[in-house]
């Protein structure tokens, strides 16, 4: 069993702060590229930001200069920093990963955590 764990969603004012973060757990060798997306009711989910194993990032436009994306290979964890929260922002966020295990490479997905921003 591999699994992803989020956590450090909540409720803030516009222009505030927080930070997601989102560790794997279970039986795996290694995790390989990492991202966040997220999806508001009646929306398709998009992609927010990823990384390579090698620290390359990409973020959506709408993010862009506003969020950053990490992680720590020690810990098996990715974050999310998201700085100027909008309240077009809000959604629920997931974070996702590829990880080989001794079944195979795995596509994983994280709980869901929810953020919301108030204008």
């Amino acid at each position: 069993q591999v699994q992803l764990v989020e956590s450090g969603g909540g409720s803030v004012q516009a222009g505030g702060s927080l930070r997601l973060s989102c560790s794997a757990s279970g039986s795996f060798f290694r995790i390989n590229a990492m991202g966040w997306y997220r999806q508001a009711p009646g929306k398709e989910r998009e992609s927010v930001a990823d990384i390579t194993s090698g620290g390359s990032t990409n973020y959506a436009a709408s993010v862009k200069g506003r969020f950053t994306i990490s992680r720590d290979n020690a810990k098996n964890t990715v974050y999310l920093q998201m700085n100027s929260l909008k309240p077009e922002d809000t959604a629920v966020y997931y974070c996702n990963a590829g990880a080989y295990t001794p079944v195979g490479y795995l596509e994983l997905w994280g709980q869901g955590t929810l953020v919301t921003v108030s204008s």
